[in-house]
C-alpha cells in the first residue's frame, strides 16, 4: 500500500530556510512523478512543484521559482522540499502527493493526484 509521510514543518522567520521531507512506502520514488502542494486556511490547495522520473527534472510555480528546490533520495525513498527566502505568504500546510505517471503534469491539479500525505505545517512570521 502506498503511504506518504511529511515532516520538517516549523515556525520560521521571514527570510529563513526550511527543509521538508516526505518518506514514501509501497512504491519506488524513481517510478513516479512526485509533487508538493500547499494549502493555507481559506484558500484552495495549490500545486508548488513537481519532480519527474526523467533526469530528475523539476517544475515550479512562478511564486516559488528561485527559492524552493525539490529533490529526491531514491535510496532512502524520500522526497525533499528545500525552501529558502521564506515569505509570509508561504505559510501553509505542505503536502506531498503522487501521480501515477512518470512525467510531471503540465498543470498541477489536486484532482490528478492519486495518493496524499497528511501534511506538515509551515508558519512564516515577521
Amino acid at each position: 500500500q502506498v503511504q506518504l509521510v511529511e515532516s520538517g514543518g516549523n515556525l520560521v522567520h521571514v527570510g529563513g530556510s526550511l527543509r521538508l521531507s516526505c518518506v514514501a512506502s509501497g512504491f519506488n520514488l524513481d517510478d513516479y512523478a512526485l509533487n508538493w502542494f500547499r494549502q493555507a486556511p481559506g484558500k484552495e490547495r495549490e500545486g508548488v512543484g513537481c519532480i519527474d522520473v526523467h533526469d530528475d527534472a523539476t517544475y515550479y510555480i512562478d511564486s516559488v521559482k528561485g527559492r524552493f528546490t525539490i529533490s529526491r533520495d531514491n535510496h532512502q525513498n524520500t522526497l525533499h522540499l528545500q525552501m529558502t527566502s521564506l515569505k509570509l505568504e508561504d505559510t501553509a500546510v505542505y503536502l506531498c502527493a503522487m501521480v501515477e505517471r512518470a512525467r510531471c503534469p503540465r498543470i498541477l491539479r489536486p484532482t490528478a493526484m492519486t495518493h496524499w500525505g497528511e501534511g506538515t505545517q509551515v508558519t512564516v512570521s515577521s
